[in-house]
This record gives structure tokens, C-alpha cells and sequence, in this order.
């Protein structure tokens, strides 16, 4: 049977390119959005092995209570990899905590919940691959107006202790850090300064998103045999 993976925040430059990823491989995949993707539907037309799933992770007591009403739905899955990315810039001294908490509800307690549910199936079948996903803002502290992103983000790089014990059923958890990437996020918002960002790294260019992808499958499928609780940079 084709083991089957639940990709959050899915809509994305990346998200695309990570479900394109899976369904190459033979994977059935469960893509989630907020909002309407044209390029998810348009995927989903292409390939019967997609499935969409549609919800706002900000209303996070409606999402509670939607995962407690569906945890078939959640359980059926082998893998999880979160790349949910809320991130509404604003200026450090005028953030509200009501601000901070909508990005901590998408970027963190979204896929805390879905943990809780898709771990306990993971056990019974000995095998699972969970990915959370950081940034490399939480290296520096966050820029000028991405601190509550980077914060919330930052809550994705730690490990309870429980996490120790799942290795002992085969399930492999890990984050891995996202560099800057070349994606229309970073296009939108001309002060980034892309080129300078570029020299900054090693290679002197900014990621494509089907690198990224590639580095992200492989931490979250059965080619990762033996790496777990690990934060990976990828910059």
C-alpha cells in the first residue's frame, strides 16, 4: 500500500513543490490551505492520489475541536510535515499579543495537535516520519519585523522528551531550518534586498523551491532511516 502524508501550509512556493515531490515518488498526499489555491486544485485535477483539506489555523479552538471530531481522518496518515508560515510583518514595539498569539496558533499549536493525534496511529503501525519546519530568522533573533514569525517558528527546533521514546517504533522527528528561498514572499517586499542576501551565502544565490523540497522528502520519508531530533540547516 502507498503510505499517505499530511502537509500542512501546503499553498506555498514550497508547499507546491514538496507535494509535487511526494506524488512523483508515489505517495498519497493530504495538502492543506487556508485560502484558494488554483495551483493545489489544479494538481488535484492532475492526480488522484491528492487530497485537499481546507481550514484557518488562526481560529485554533475551532481547529481543536475539529481534530477531536475527525481523528480517523489525522490517524490515517504515515507522515506529517508542517509548513505552515504565518507571518504578518510589523514592527517589534507594535506587536499586540493578540498579534503574537495568531502567529504562535499557526506556526506552533497547529501542528501540536495534529501530533497528539497522528503519533498514537504512527506506534501501532511502527513507522512514521514526522518534519517540522523553522527558519533561518530564528538564527538571528528575527529581522526588524519578523519577530513574532520567528518566534513562533522558533517553538518548531524543541523536542519534548517523548520524542525520544517514538524512535523505539521507528518514528523519526526532525526540523529542519529554511534558508532564504526564491519564492514570491520574498519578491513581494522590495527593502529585503535579495541580491545582498545572495552574497551572504556560501553559493552566492538564494534556494529554489525544489531544492528545498528535495532536502524536505528526504527528512520526511523512508530514504531517512537513522536521523531523528536533529534541527537541519538548510541555508
Amino acid at each position: 500500500m502507498k503510505k499517505k502524508i499530511l502537509i500542512t501550509g501546503a499553498s506555498s512556493d514550497i508547499g507546491i513543490a514538496v507535494v509535487q515531490k511526494y506524488l512523483e515518488l508515489g505517495w498519497k498526499v493530504t495538502a492543506h490551505f487556508n485560502k484558494s489555491s488554483k495551483k493545489l486544485k489544479d494538481l488535484k485535477f492532475q492526480n488522484n492520489n491528492l487530497d485537499l483539506f481546507c481550514f484557518d489555523f488562526e481560529h485554533i479552538q475551532k481547529f481543536e475541536k475539529f481534530v477531536k471530531q475527525n481523528k480517523s481522518f489525522f490517524k490515517k496518515h504515515d507522515a506529517f510535515i508542517s509548513l505552515t508560515g504565518l507571518n504578518n510583518s510589523k514592527q517589534f514595539n507594535l506587536l499586540k499579543i493578540d498579534e503574537i498569539n495568531h502567529h504562535l496558533n499557526v506556526n506552533y499549536f497547529s501542528s501540536w495537535l495534529i501530533l497528539r493525534e497522528v503519533v498514537n496511529s504512527m506506534k501501532k503501525r511502527n513507522w512514521g516520519r514526522v518534519l517540522l519546519t523553522s527558519s533561518i530568522g530564528t538564527k538571528f533573533g528575527g529581522g526588524e519585523k519578523t519577530f513574532a514569525y520567528s518566534l513562533s517558528k522558533h517553538m518548531n527546533e524543541f523536542f519534548p522528551s517523548i520524542f525520544k521514546d517514538l524512535a523505539k517504533f521507528n518514528i523519526l522527528t526532525n526540523c529542519v531550518q529554511i534558508g532564504v528561498t526564491d519564492t514570491k514572499l520574498n519578491k513581494i517586499d522590495k527593502n529585503k534586498k535579495m541580491n545582498k542576501r545572495a552574497k551572504l551565502i556560501p553559493l552566492n544565490r538564494i534556494a529554489r523551491p525544489e531544492e528545498i523540497a528535495k532536502y524536505i522528502y528526504f527528512m520526511g520519508s523512508d530514504e531517512n532511516t537513522f536521523i531523528t531530533l536533529q534541527k537541519i540547516n538548510i541555508t
